[in-house]
Order: C-alpha cells, then sequence, then structure tokens
C-alpha cells in the first residue's frame, strides 16, 4: 500500500506541472493584461507600457514560465501581481474557506443522497420512490446560481433567517459560521444530492437481487438487518466514487457559489485573478487545486482497500 501510495504521488508531478503550464498557455492568449487593468481606463499608452515592464509582463512567455517554474522549485509559487502579494499568503488565507464549503455541502449530500436513495429503492415504485426521483430531477436541473437568489430572496430577505451573504469565520463565532454556510451550501450541494440519491438507489436495487440477500432473507433475518448488515456494506464503494467525484465537483463549482454570497473563498479569488489577469495567481490556484484533487482521487483509492479487504493493489 505504501508503495502504492508513493507512485501516485510522484506520478502526480507531471500532471501538475502540465495543469499549470496549460492554465498560462490560456491565459497567455487571452487579450490584455494585468497593467491595463491596474493602470484603469485613464492610463495612457505610455503608463501602461511603463507598468507592464514594471510589472515584468513585457518579458517573452517562455522566459516567465520559466522563471516560474524557477521559483516553484523553492516552493515559491510567486507574487501576485494584483494583490500584491506572495501568492501562497493569498491562497492559504482562501483555501480554508473553500475547503469549509465544499466539506459542508458535501455532509449535505451524504446526509441526505444516501439515506434517500436507499429509501427510494427499498419502496421502488410507489410514492416514496417517485417523490425521491422527483426530488433528484429537480436538483440536476436547477441551475445553482437561480437557486442561490431564490433562497436569497426567501430566506435572507423576506423572512430574514440566515445570512444574505458574506463569510464569518469559525474562530470568530461558530454558530455564526454554520449559518454563514447555511444556504450556500445548499445551493452548492444540491446537483450533487440529486445524482448521488439516483445512483445509491440504482446500485441498493442491484444489490437486493443478489443470492446473499435472499438468503439471508429466508434465514429470517429482520428487513433492517439484511439492509444494516449487507446492503450498507456492499453498496459503500460505488458511493465512496461518487463522493469523491462529487467533492471535486463541489470545490470546482464553488466559484458561482462564492461569487453570488460574497465569500471571500478560492473560487471568488481565483475568478477576480481571471479577469484581472494576474498570471501567477491563476497558476498558483489552479496548481493548488489540482494537487488537491490528486490527493481527494489517492485517499478515494486507498478507502476503497479499507472498506472492502478483497481489492488488492499491485505492489510490484
Amino acid at each position: 500500500m505504501i508503495q502504492f501510495i508513493l507512485r501516485r504521488l510522484l506520478a502526480a508531478v507531471p500532471v501538475l506541472l502540465l495543469v499549470s503550464l496549460i492554465s498560462a498557455s490560456i491565459m497567455h492568449l487571452v487579450p490584455g493584461d494585468a497593467a491595463t487593468v491596474i493602470a484603469g481606463q485613464n492610463a495612457t499608452d505610455a503608463e501602461i507600457a511603463q507598468l507592464r515592464e514594471q510589472l515584468g509582463l513585457n518579458r517573452p512567455f517562455p522566459v516567465k514560465l520559466a522563471h516560474w517554474y524557477a521559483d516553484l522549485a523553492r516552493g515559491d509559487l510567486g507574487k501576485s501581481i494584483l494583490l500584491n502579494r506572495p501568492v501562497t499568503q493569498a491562497i492559504a488565507e482562501r483555501v480554508p474557506v473553500t475547503l469549509a464549503l465544499a466539506g459542508f455541502a458535501l455532509l449535505l449530500t451524504v446526509a441526505i443522497g444516501v439515506p434517500c436513495g436507499i429509501v427510494a429503492a427499498i419502496r421502488a415504485n410507489t410514492w416514496v420512490d417517485q417523490a425521491v426521483l422527483t426530488l433528484a430531477l429537480v436538483g440536476v436541473s436547477v441551475p445553482n446560481f437561480w437557486l442561490s437568489l431564490m433562497l436569497i430572496v426567501l430566506f435572507g430577505v423576506m423572512l430574514d433567517w440566515l445570512p444574505a451573504g458574506g463569510y464569518v469565520p469559525f474562530a470568530d463565532n461558530p454558530a455564526e459560521w454554520v449559518r454563514s454556510l447555511i444556504l450556500p451550501g445548499i445551493s452548492l450541494a444540491l446537483l450533487q444530492i440529486g445524482l448521488l440519491a439516483r445512483i445509491t438507489r440504482a446500485t441498493v436495487l442491484e444489490i437486493l437481487q443478489q443470492d446473499y440477500i435472499r438468503t439471508a432473507r429466508a434465514k429470517g433475518l429482520p428487513r433492517l438487518m439484511v439492509i444494516g448488515k449487507h446492503v450498507l456494506k456492499n453498496v459503500l464503494v460505488p458511493v465512496v466514487t461518487v463522493v469523491g467525484i462529487s467533492f471535486g465537483l463541489l470545490l470546482s463549482g464553488s466559484v458561482v457559489i462564492e461569487t453570488v454570497y460574497s465569500i471571500p473563498g478560492m473560487g471568488r479569488l481565483l475568478a477576480n485573478a481571471i479577469f484581472g489577469r494576474d498570471y501567477p495567481l491563476i497558476q498558483g490556484g489552479l496548481l493548488i487545486t489540482a494537487a488537491v484533487l490528486v490527493l481527494l482521487n489517492l485517499v478515494v483509492d486507498v478507502l476503497y482497500a479499507v472498506i472492502d479487504p478483497r481489492i488488492q493493489y499491485d505492489q510490484r
């Protein structure tokens, strides 16, 4: 297992470098630069050219990329052009916020999606099953930005039950931290809840048709014991797979949610960096995001072997 983990980590290095190269290349092809944004609309061409010289934006793309990789080898992601501060510092302040939002949304996804899928499978072809499928369809169909606006109007403005935006750090006030995550967490999780419920339902229906389930029922085991001891254990592997994918989608989907709810997370930071052509911040942010996703996939692979000991990894 240790050899497998080390091999996966080593294999992730070229993937991360390729991600940074692609992101830098795409941003280099996009018209405009950070000097124009910083200088403002009233700046002259001479002032923009001088600022571009100061920021090093007039260097050829291969030279800028070589400098960035050289800094990366020393553990330095460079300096943000717009924020005028180290990229690592800017990202370190925002990553916990995005992870908190994505983690809260994932908790809602698992806590609602898995039970709904199991209940729908047990009560297949009944009104309960149809209600869960309808909920899943709504979750998949409703755009999260529209849902966010509706939740803000209803619960943040009309009823005034929850904050309409902003973020309260956990260290400042744990209760307000939870309240500030409820609306964005629901907006972010609804799509994944629908997907997880449908996949869980399909998996449970397949398991219920297996011979060992029929044998357990023939022995007279109570229905709840059959579900708890046999069904849940065997549904964990596909559920863990979906949960791993869902967490990655929640991280990527946080860009829209953080913008709508004015949450100072990584998604909003990267969106501002893209609009401002802040190349070091874009490369560093995407590199960290890709590293989190690679690590998440590795954790999911390890959990497979923990959940089902029959899964073995090649140690050669």
